[in-house]
């Protein structure tokens, strides 16, 4: 009896060990790529995952240099929202994008030889956007650092000054930043300012040294095919070339008679477009509607009414419309919970394909039947006589002053007989009729000129 207890006991203790190290499972997100369409799904796929196998935290991991300001938004929104803490583990590198996505989480722990900051907006040639961009990324900075609140002294968790200087050179912090240089902390540094929790080596001590856990499961997230294809083709320069292949292949089947290679661009150019973005919820039913009915009235439009009137114009908005729209997560034309920047961000994906396809169609036409591979598109564009290209046959012309009889009346057009064959022939002057003798006297646009013999 006293044997059956026992085992009643290790088997509790078995039990409690596995619950206990069930329900301690924090999940681990990497970001080590740049900041854009692909790490937003890797992360908000992350958390989602995270959420259904009722997760105590989320650790992101991050080496990344930034990226797009679009996406690390989103991604910041998504970790101010998490309903699970969500910490930082800045592995080497938080730069640009990826220190406002640090600030977000919940405590930042960093490896000894890591930075973070200089989140000042850049083009793709890495200089400074005009002022109006820096001031929406200061505001940005600066209310996620406000975010996590004041402590029980009264001041702020994290300065939002500190913020404020990674982003713009002429914000000064005493006695860390008054260079004028854009901020970026080193580990001891964001500890020293309170933007650091911990310098850590791995995941595991952030484990043991924030949630103290001695037993927990360790999941990392691992991203899918399907993941990293989605991203690829939600990429703001990969839409843009959709929208380009869309306008280019509908102008060109327009132009041309048929049904041929245009169509099939611009269908499966429309198709990669709208696929993902209704996947990911963004498409709904009714702008790819109203995309249709865009392309119904241009057809009718080019094919039905003659020149560019009524329905050209409302086929074309429609089609903008609905491409921007699919873009922008409104729900039935609600914006309520869209932000400018998304706005920006669709209206400039799609007016930058407009542009560039009506740039390339301008130089494709530019290049049909000039020398070169375009050269072969199109049949010789230049047919000088000199070359032996004619209209018409010439030997007609050695018939001029040659005399002969009208074989039919001339009125003025008929048929004349000059030795033993019969031409096409119009009088110059007047009638002349059947019999009469003729004499030809010029010869202009294919057509034999005659006058009568007296």
């Amino acid at each position: 009896m006293k044997k059956f207890h026992k085992y009643i006991f290790f088997l509790i203790l078995f039990f409690q060990y596995f619950v206990s190290n069930s329900q301690n499972t924090v999940y681990q997100i990497d970001i080590t790529k740049e900041i854009g369409s692909t790490t937003w799904r890797y992360l908000r796929a992350g958390l989602h995952q995270a959420q259904e196998q009722n997760a105590k935290a989320v650790i992101l991991r991050l080496n990344t240099y930034g990226g797009t300001v679009v996406h690390a938004d989103s991604m910041r929104t998504a970790i101010l929202n998490a309903p699970i803490p969500v910490y930082a583990f800045v592995d080497n590198n938080a730069a640009s994008a990826g220190a406002l996505i640090a600030i977000a989480c919940d405590s930042i722990y960093m490896r000894s030889s890591a930075s973070m900051g200089a989140t000042t907006v850049v083009n793709e040639t890495g200089a400074a956007m005009p002022d109006k961009y820096q001031s929406y990324m200061r505001a940005t900075m600066r209310a996620t650092a406000e975010s996590h609140g004041k402590d029980e002294s009264g001041n702020w968790r994290r300065n939002p000054l500190i913020a404020e200087a990674m982003v713009d050179e002429r914000v000064i912090v005493p006695n860390l930043c008054d260079s004028g240089k854009v901020l970026t902390l080193t580990a001891n540094e964001a500890i020293a300012q309170k933007y650091c929790e911990g310098i850590v080596d791995n995941v595991d001590e952030i484990i043991s040294q924030k949630l103290r856990y001695e037993t927990y499961t360790l999941q990392e997230f691992k991203p899918s095919l399907f993941d990293d294809i989605a991203g690829f083709l939600t990429h703001p320069a990969f839409q843009a070339l959709m929208v380009t292949l869309i306008f280019g292949g509908i102008f060109m089947e327009l132009k041309t008679p048929g049904i041929g290679l245009p169509s099939a661009i611009a269908c499966t150019a429309a198709v990669l477009y709208f696929t993902p973005l209704y996947i990911d919820g963004l498409a709904a039913n009714w702008e790819i509607l109203l995309f249709v009915i865009g392309i119904i009235l241009l057809i009718f439009e080019f094919l039905v009414i003659p020149g560019f009137g009524i329905a050209g114009i409302s086929g074309s908005i429609l089609i903008l419309g609905a491409l921007i729209l699919a873009l922008v997560g409104n729900v039935n034309f609600d914006f309520d919970f869209v932000s400018a920047a998304d706005i920006s961000k669709g209206i400039i994906t799609v007016i930058s394909g407009v542009i560039i396809s009506v740039a390339l169609l301008f130089w494709f036409f530019q290049k049909i039947g000039s020398k070169g591979p375009l050269g072969r598109l199109a049949l010789q564009a230049d047919q000088a006589t000199e070359k032996g290209y004619i209209g018409v046959p010439s030997e007609l012309q050695e018939y001029i002053g040659k005399e002969g009889l009208a074989a039919t009346i001339l009125r003025p057009s008929g048929k004349v007989t000059i030795g033993d064959r019969q031409f096409d022939a119009v009088a110059l002057h007047g009638y002349i009729e059947k019999g009469a003798g003729i004499k030809v006297v010029k010869y202009e646009n294919a057509q034999l000129y005659v006058i009568e013999i007296k």
